[in-house]
């Protein structure tokens, strides 16, 4: 998993509301600690996911190093007239589950995924961050969550409490509401057991048709992209076995 994050500071007296208007989350949050959410398509698709956090009055956005120049540009466009600046910083993200140390803020998708630092040191504290992915069901930017094909449901961000549903509206919000409502998703992420292994990215079969994608793999277990319906009995990704009980 990687540490290479971009930090950046989003200024200006309209700030709040331009990311208010555009995020899946509710930015007011951030006087509780670090918010999780995502940007999205019109089409209600995923474009990038990262934090929101407040330093000294100011909104700062912490977001994968691969995504940062497009979801900067993205932003730029729907800036418009706004008095609103994105803003580089020299901010580095320190990652762990142990203690954590004064002004660390905790980690909103799970409690195992522990806590993050923002300051002059980067890095993890030796955790095996992929491990409690595959465990817990936690896809990541650029493995698992894919710009412009990932909707957000299937990819479990309200049960990574990345999407708020009483916020009003933002980009993508129609979709993501009318998926929300439906009685049952036919597709999504789920965490699988795993026998043998297979390259990221390894297409999942079941009784020769195609059933989903194997990602991230850890300890005899892999976070997969399922179409329910054919997710049973032995499935094959490549020369690895994979089982799915039905749990996510």
């Amino acid at each position: 998993m990687t540490t290479d994050r971009r930090v950046i500071a989003v200024t200006g007296n309209e700030a709040r509301e331009l990311l208010q208007d555009l995020v899946t989350n509710d930015v007011n949050r951030v006087s509780e600690g670090l918010v999780y959410c995502a940007l999205l398509t019109p089409q209600g698709k995923y474009l990038a996911d990262f934090f929101l956090f407040e330093r000294d009055g100011t909104l700062m956005l912490d977001v994968a190093e691969p995504m940062a120049g497009d979801l900067l540009q993205r932003l730029r466009m729907y800036k418009l007239r706004r008095d609103v600046a994105f803003e580089e910083t020299d901010l580095k993200v320190r990652r762990g589950t142990g203690e954590a140390p004064e002004g660390a803020l905790v980690d909103p998708r799970h409690p195992a995924m522990g806590w993050r630092l923002y300051g002059a040191e980067g890095g993890d504290d030796g955790t095996d961050f992929d491990a409690i992915r595959v465990e817990h069901c936690i896809p990541e930017a650029g493995t698992e969550l894919i710009a412009n094909d990932t909707f957000i449901l299937e990819a479990g961000f309200d049960r990574l409490h990345g999407v708020d549903f009483r916020k009003g509206c933002y980009v993508g919000q129609e979709v993501t509401a009318r998926m929300k409502h439906k009685t049952e998703l036919r597709k999504g992420f789920a965490t699988v057991e795993v026998e043998g292994e297979a390259p990221v990215g390894t297409d999942i079969t079941a009784g020769g048709k195609a059933a989903g994608t194997l990602y991230t793999q850890a300890g005899g277990r892999g976070i997969a992209y399922l179409r329910f319906d054919r997710a049973t009995g032995d499935m094959q990704a490549g020369e690895a076995r994979v089982a799915f009980n039905g749990a996510g």
